[in-house]
């Protein structure tokens, strides 16, 4: 099929919004920038297995079953039938379409079309323009319609968020026609998009505000690129009405309010403002483009600057933690969540493109090789949800067959399209900003372009003109952030040195010439080694040399569940946590402690950490590229200290661990109820209940009540409930059909005000037994409850 020119103005059009704005920059078709041998190479190809692995019937059946028609093969385990069914369908869509046009692979390409064909069979079925697979879904929108709004932070009507899982769907029809030219998907897309226009036309402004409390992906976002593909200004007007106003207006006025939300629930909908003002700029009835802009740029320095660790991921528990404070993301076995990661890598895109400053592109690099192509193991293709930043731990992977979180979804998505950002260009001007091996076709200047580099493991650099015009370009080339300074500040064109003078206060270096086919331009990227400091500025530090974090492993042992099974939990590293105190602790000053570390004559980067640690080894500890270091536990963060702080402070850490090891170990399942997975995956249900936080920490409570599945694994006497001591609500707690009497033992209070209140369980728990629910006694709530822990 001959698309090529064709998907280039559709992507141009519609994608960037170039039909309506003056974009400074714009980016290439993922058809003309082609991956040649890299790291990032192999993760595209490893994808491309791990896709086609799957199977397209079982993806389809929520859609078919309720549609009223019969499924080919049975719905996928996991996430796709406990309530999110039909999420992983609609990210599907998006991968197969981004990965044909970036392969040309006709498999990807028969797999698309045989989807799109049995979704529009299911649409044309339900006759309205709906297509979802949220069990219950034609009954659930038909109280939507009528104004019957319940909506919770991670529930709608008592669904789990169904605006979230058909947003899926809409970005995958998007992307199936912005990437691959498909006509029937545009079709769809603006059918299923009516239908939303029918669904909501009846409610009032407060009431979609209301409903926006449930998360729903990047909704305002999708309806706002249909406005752009049909020129139709009634979907932006969907967009602006689809656009979460409790996040925005603290936004527009500089206010961070983000501690305690759930992150990846906020992201996508900073996209949609930003979306929605760049197609709004010269709309003269809605003046609040430049607002909406703005909220979007704030958010990203936010996040980015402050809420962000050095692989530039960010959230703890998918929550976003004080920004003074990361103890919890140093503590936590679940740390950055990769759906966060890409979500950040889309909003930087957007922004970048109006405003092509480098920040955004060193935050692009750093977030691209150290958590995105660190989330996929390099042989089975698994993808990873959180990536703990606590030291001596480890990350879980995915298996086509059993697991179908959110993070597979993206992940599906990640490793098919690292060739959108490599290049992008304006009028006659090349941007190169990334230094990955690839061949550009730069068809408006009739130009290709091949770039070979052994980059980050060499830092030699060509770039070389296989065609070019009959007039003259302008290569602009980054010169990053992180360079060794002083170093390198020179290009060779054919062989012959060339002094490069950037403009000010820029980081490219413009070479305009009338360039000819085999001219070759050389350069080198120097690199050093840095030690970058956790950003609350406690005494922990993590060791990069450009823009590579580099990582240690510490061991294989205890890797519970490494590749997941289909439990709810599976993507969370439940095996043993090592203690601190055996993790490497660096003695010394940070000035000491970054010289002590040298790189290797090897090919591939490899670094010794040559001065004091503890505990003492007797070889120097190994660094390495984390995007490289898999299958183990690992250590990214070092906490540093003098030889007099290190006699305090390992007193304190001893202590600290072994009562928190002695806790770990006794436990035999944790629930933080406020927080979205953990309720989700022990089957949260509730009336008149709601969620908040206190002291940085998540609760729920309830007027009527809330209850939990209990994970009943092995014998359990004890049950631990934490609430804070000045909280006089009381309330009664049944396990079963059996109220839990007798008087608790209550701890000592800690520093914030929290007690525990640990009562002993009457009888062995059994399935039977095992439901845990919480109302309130004589009090019109429940205490606010921030933990239930079921203890051996």
């Amino acid at each position: 099929m001959k698309i090529a020119s064709f998907l280039l103005a559709i992507y141009l059009s519609v994608c960037l919004g170039e039909a309506q704005t003056q974009q400074k920059v714009t980016y290439f078709p993922l058809q003309d920038v082609k991956l040649l041998d890299s790291p990032f190479r192999q993760a595209q190809q490893t994808d491309l297995h791990y896709i086609l692995s799957l199977n397209p019937d079982r993806l389809l059946a929520p859609f078919l079953r309720e549609a009223g028609l019969t499924p080919k093969a049975p719905s996928y385990t996991n996430w796709e039938n406990t309530g999110l069914d039909g999420h992983i369908g609609g990210h599907y869509l998006s991968a197969l379409s981004l990965m044909y046009a970036a392969t040309g692979d006709t498999a990807v390409y028969n797999r698309l079309n045989y989807m799109l064909n049995e979704l529009h069979r299911a649409q044309q079925t339900v006759g309205t323009g709906f297509i979802g697979g949220t069990p219950g879904s034609l009954q659930l929108w038909k109280e939507i319609k009528a104004g019957n709004i319940r909506a919770g932070g991670f529930d709608l009507n008592g669904k789990w968020v169904p605006l979230y899982n058909i947003h899926k769907t809409y970005a995958g029809l998007r992307d199936a026609y912005l990437h691959t030219g498909s006509d029937l998907a545009r079709q769809m897309l603006i059918a299923f998009t009516d239908w939303m226009i029918d669904i909501t036309s009846g409610l009032s402004d407060r009431q979609m505000q209301d409903m926006l409390r449930s998360e729903h992906g990047g909704l305002n976002e999708t309806f706002a690129d249909v406005a752009a593909m049909t020129g139709d200004n009634k979907y932006l007007e969907l967009a602006r009405r689809f656009s979460h106003l409790t996040i925005l207006e603290p936004l527009i006025k500089d206010e961070d309010r983000l501690t305690g939300m759930h992150a990846n629930t906020q992201i996508p909908k900073v996209i949609g403002y930003k979306r929605i003002a760049d197609l709004s700029q010269n709309d003269r009835n809605w003046n609040h483009a430049s607002e909406w802009d703005h909220a979007a740029r704030f958010f990203w320095n936010t996040v980015v600057d402050h809420r962000s660790v050095c692989i530039g991921g960010n959230s703890v528990r998918e929550h976003f933690h004080p920004a003074d404070n990361f103890t919890s993301m140093l503590n936590d076995i679940q740390g950055p969540e990769t759906c966060n990661t890409y979500n950040m890598l889309r909003l930087t895109q957007m922004l970048y493109q109006d405003s092509p400053n480098p920040r955004f592109v060193d935050y692009y690099e750093r977030a691209l090789y150290n958590h995105i192509l660190s989330s996929q193991e390099p042989d089975k293709g698994g993808f990873v949800y959180f990536t703990p930043m606590r030291s001596g731990h480890y990350r879980v992977y995915s298996q086509p067959e059993t697991s179908m979180w959110c993070c597979v979804g993206s992940g599906l998505e990640n490793h098919t399209k690292y060739g959108e950002f490599i290049y992008a260009q304006q009028k006659d001007t090349l941007y190169v900003n990334l230094f990955i091996p690839s061949q550009l076709n730069w068809k408006e200047q009739d130009v290709v372009l091949t770039q070979e580099t052994r980059f980050p493991d060499n830092g030699q650099v060509t770039l070389r003109i296989d065609k070019a015009p009959k007039k003259a370009f302008t290569l602009m080339i980054r010169r990053p952030a992180w360079l060794d300074k002083g170093k390198g500040d020179y290009i060779e064109v054919n062989g012959k040195r060339k002094i490069v003078v950037a403009p000010q206060n820029s980081y490219y270096f413009p070479v305009r010439r009338k360039w000819k086919k085999g001219d070759v331009i050389t350069f080198n990227l120097p690199a050093k080694v840095s030690l970058e400091q956790i950003p609350d500025k406690q005494d922990y530090y993590a060791f990069s040399y450009g823009p590579i974090v580099l990582a240690a492993k510490t061991g294989t042992d205890h890797l519970d569940g490494l590749y997941a099974d289909d439990s709810r939990g599976g993507h969370i590293a439940n095996g043993k946590q090592i203690p601190l105190q055996e993790v490497p602790m660096l003695i010394g000053s940070p000035h000491t402690v970054c010289n002590a570390l040298h790189k290797e004559n090897n090919d591939l980067l490899t670094f010794n950490y040559e001065g004091t640690s503890y505990p003492e080894s007797q070889k120097p500890l190994e660094l390495i590229p984390f995007f490289r270091l898999h299958n183990a536990r690992y250590a990214i963060y070092f906490r540093q200290a003098s030889e007099e702080q290190f006699r305090v402070i390992r007193k304190e850490i001893e202590l600290a661990e072994q009562k928190a090891t002695e806790l770990a170990n006794q436990t035999v399942d944790l629930i933080f109820p406020g927080e979205q997975q953990p309720e989700s995956d022990h089957g949260i249900q509730y009336e008149q209940a709601e969620t908040g936080t206190h002291k940085d920490r998540h609760f729920r409570r309830a007027k009527g009540w809330f209850s939990y599945q209990l994970k009943v694994k092995e014998k359990a006497s004890r049950i631990m409930i934490t609430v804070q001591k000045e909280d006089r609500n009381q309330m009664s707690i049944l396990l079963g059909k059996e109220k839990l009497i007798g008087t608790p033992t209550v701890s000592e209070t800690d520093k914030d005000g929290f007690v525990t209140l640990t009562y002993r369980l009457p009888q062995e728990l059994s399935a039977a037994n095992s439901l845990i629910r919480f109302v309130p006694e004589t009090t019109e709530w429940t205490p606010a409850v921030y933990e239930v822990r079921l203890l051996k």
